[in-house]
């Protein structure tokens, strides 16, 4: 029996369990790495949380930081929709909200605190010990903190995140909700849900359980905002958005090794016309920002060889790609903006290599002849 024993299972069955901290930072690692620029870390609290919600099992140690099991750890970690239970499930500090929003503390205290756009669902008492004693610290729901980019489409949320320290937020001029009046037009919902208007008159007709108006007249009528977006979410007109958009690019340097890199939240912008430029921005690290600068340092700056970003097709570039901006947002992120002749952009190749397909001006070919092909143009497209 003993010789016919499998001995990982043993080893797994003797496993012991594994702390509060070192569970939060297994799941981090599976946000990614690096760690997205709209995701907070995991922390041991957040371990409790996930006990409570029954997607882990308590094993000991502390109720607020529990001691759990590495294989349950490691197939929370494996699940696609990680980031959207850790929403569902986890409320966050002001500081963890503002980095799960991308915006700098002062602006997200402006959102909770003048604006009035959120309110506590809990709080918690954190010890400073010789920096104040014990303080209650608000919580606040992380899926409503994810919602607010799409509940507020008349936010210039880009603007937003990158306000630099010490500079007057765009948020500052806003009107403040009334309290328990948070009220929207029907343009509005059309605007949350992105349809037209005759879409959420049709809803409002069709759907008895479509919310009755608060305010306004019967020409007119006004709905609460919150249980509109309540009731887009229980119909799926809405998503709650789970993190950033991301651009993956492959360079290649003069002497032709290539190194890919990722921009999160990427904003492209393509010129509409052959004699201008074509830019590309987004956040990165440190280390990529570094490296892409010394890829494009050369006389012709770096080749992108493949450019995979939402909203658009794959793009090539033959050469001439240069970072033209780094930039410091006062919440502490690096964006990166790139630009290149839009004369040089085409069409990318299948395959992770890459390489130009079909560009808009005439190029030799290696052993070839000349010729002209037409490339297909988009006026700012964001990512």
């Amino acid at each position: 029996m003993v010789e016919a024993a499998d001995p990982e299972q043993v080893r797994a069955a003797l496993r012991g369990p594994i702390s509060a901290g070192v569970a939060a930072d297994r799941l981090t690692e599976a946000l990614g790495e690096p760690l997205p620029i709209l995701r907070p870390r995991v922390t041991a609290s957040v371990v409790g949380h996930l006990v409570r919600a029954g997607l882990l099992v308590c094993l000991g140690g502390d109720t607020q930081f529990p001691d759990v099991h590495p294989d349950q750890v490691a197939a929370l970690a494996r699940r696609r929709d990680l980031p959207a239970l850790l929403d569902r499930h986890v409320p966050l500090g002001p500081d963890q909200a503002a980095r799960r929003l991308g915006v700098r503390r002062t602006d997200f205290d402006l959102i909770a605190g003048r604006l009035g756009w959120l309110s506590p669902v809990a709080s918690v008492d954190v010890d400073y010990k010789h920096h104040g004693g014990v303080t209650a610290v608000p919580l606040y729901d992380a899926q409503e903190i994810a919602l607010l980019e799409v509940v507020r489409p008349s936010v210039d949320w880009r603007a937003v995140r990158t306000v630099t320290a010490g500079r007057r937020s765009p948020l500052a001029g806003l009107h403040p909700a009334a309290p328990g009046g948070d009220r929207v037009f029907l343009a509005e919902v059309a605007r949350i849900a992105r349809v037209g208007w005759a879409a959420v008159v049709n809803w409002r007709r069709r759907q008895p359980d479509f919310p009755d108006p608060v305010a306004g007249t019967d020409v007119h009528p006004r709905f609460d905002r919150r249980a509109v977006v309540a009731w887009l979410l229980t119909h799926d007109k809405i998503e709650v958005p789970t993190g950033p958009t991301v651009a993956s690019l492959v360079l290649a340097g003069a002497h032709g090794a290539t190194h890919r890199f990722r921009l999160d939240d990427p904003w492209l912008d393509l010129a509409d016309d052959a004699a201008g430029e074509d830019e590309l921005s987004g956040w990165s690290t440190d280390a990529d920002a570094d490296a892409l600068a010394e890829l494009a340092a050369g006389e012709f700056g770096a080749s992108l060889r493949r450019l995979a970003a939402p909203g658009t097709g794959p793009l090539a570039v033959l050469g001439e790609v240069r970072v033209i901006e780094r930039f410091r947002s006062g919440s502490g992120g690096l964006r990166v903006t790139l630009a290149w002749p839009a004369g040089l952009r085409g069409a990318a190749a299948e395959g992770p290599a890459g390489g130009v397909v079909r560009h808009g001006v005439a190029y030799c070919r290696p052993g070839g002849g000349m010729r002209v092909q037409a490339a297909r143009l988009r006026r700012s497209c964001p990512c």
